[in-house]
């Protein structure tokens, strides 16, 4: 069969590669066209775009951006129309994708929805396009089954697929002390920096974050490079400091590191599944901030809070987020009562997240839905 995925960030290109994965195990046969990175591209997709191209963060940015989202849209859909594939699965990345469901829609297309919106935290109203232009939802948090039904909206929950990614990368773990020896660190207690994956977020996150290693010298400060960031963009970032930057190695960081430091998003998530006592930190473009607190009805921004529904790990939000508060909340994660808190928090929000699997059920059901209509 045919299968047309589009996702338009690195946590979607992850997922999306991981489910892929699982459905060429189950159709032989699978023709895979993709917008989204290297992962996707290693389990056999023709990659169209790269996410790199794609991402735009805020409101203001996506202004300052929109003819060249308006270009790729348009492409999309004669690229749809050229290959004529099965099935859309379109992962997360909404302003996007809903566009191109709408409009596949009325083609006749049959849509596949992985990683559902977050329309409850802001446009619920999408709820009723979903309903009208989705075929399936796949959703991986354990409350967004219950918001779908107060509108008589079927969803699949099977789990989380980051508990497959990291349990997949648990099988080949190393030690410390090998890490430490393959990356030529110094042995120290290590603290991971996770600035975020677009330029605009390292820009506004990384400087802050790079305050903290002369403060603290009897740890060493490593920062998870982006992967679709070439080292060069981080060469600014260093000229003044000694920390050591690794590409392609976040979880194996993960792994090995004290504590970090960590820009809202996937990565405080993974940041919690590797039980690493975190601060979540995010600044962005003013305006766009000021937007999205008219528009944003919940509580937190990191999904490791909103998932247990209560604050277990500290979030610093664009003024609050400064090298004072930075130091002040870094110091209470190194505190051993609070790290035991925090591991136990931890342990009750796996507990929420299912068992691993979920790649392989979800491609699961996947395929034998198309295989029924053929």
């Amino acid at each position: 069969m045919k299968y047309y995925i589009i996702s338009g960030e690195a946590s979607g290109d992850l997922h999306g590669s991981n489910l892929l994965k699982e459905i060429n195990k189950l159709d032989k046969q699978a023709n895979v066209r993709a917008w989204g990175g290297d992962l996707l591209e290693e389990q056999g997709a023709k990659l169209v775009k790269h996410y790199r191209d794609l991402a735009f963060m805020g409101f203001a940015e996506v202004i300052m951006n929109l003819r060249t989202i308006l270009n790729n849209i348009s492409f999309c859909k004669n690229d749809i129309l050229q290959f004529k594939p099965d099935v859309l699965i379109l992962i997360d990345y909404p302003g996007f994708n809903l566009r191109i469901a709408e409009w596949a829609k009325n083609e006749g297309f049959k849509i596949f929805y992985y990683i559902s919106p977050q329309i409850w935290a802001w446009k619920e109203a999408r709820v009723h396009t979903i309903k009208k232009v989705v075929d399936e939802m796949f959703v991986i948090l354990p409350f967004e089954q219950e918001f779908y039904k107060k509108y008589n909206f079927p969803v699949h929950f099977l789990g989380h697929p980051l508990l497959d990614a990291i349990e997949n990368r648990k099988q080949n773990e190393k030690g410390f002390e090998q890490f430490v020896e393959e990356n030529k660190l110094s042995g120290k207690k290590i603290i991971a920096l996770l600035p975020g994956s677009r330029k605009q977020e390292i820009n506004k996150m990384l400087g802050v974050m790079l305050k903290m290693p002369e403060k603290y010298p009897q740890f060493e400060f490593v920062i998870a490079g982006a992967p679709s960031m070439p080292a060069s963009f981080y060469e600014p970032f260093l000229k003044n400091y000694q920390t050591k930057i690794l590409f392609g190695k976040t979880y194996e960081l993960l792994e090995n590191a004290h504590a970090a430091l960590v820009t809202s998003g996937t990565a405080t998530l993974e940041t919690a599944l590797f039980e690493v006592p975190e601060v979540v930190c995010y600044s962005g473009n003013a305006i766009s901030i000021w937007i999205a607190r008219q528009l944003v009805k919940i509580k937190f921004i990191s999904l490791t809070n909103l998932i247990v529904d209560r604050e277990i790990v500290k979030e610093l939000i664009q003024d609050e987020f400064n090298e004072t508060n930075l130091q002040l909340e870094f110091d209470k994660i190194l505190d051993e009562k609070r790290r035991i808190q925090i591991k136990s928090d931890y342990r009750e929000l796996k507990e929420k997240l299912g068992g691993v699997g979920a790649s392989a059920k979800i491609a699961q059901l996947m395929v034998e839905n198309l295989k029924k209509k053929i």
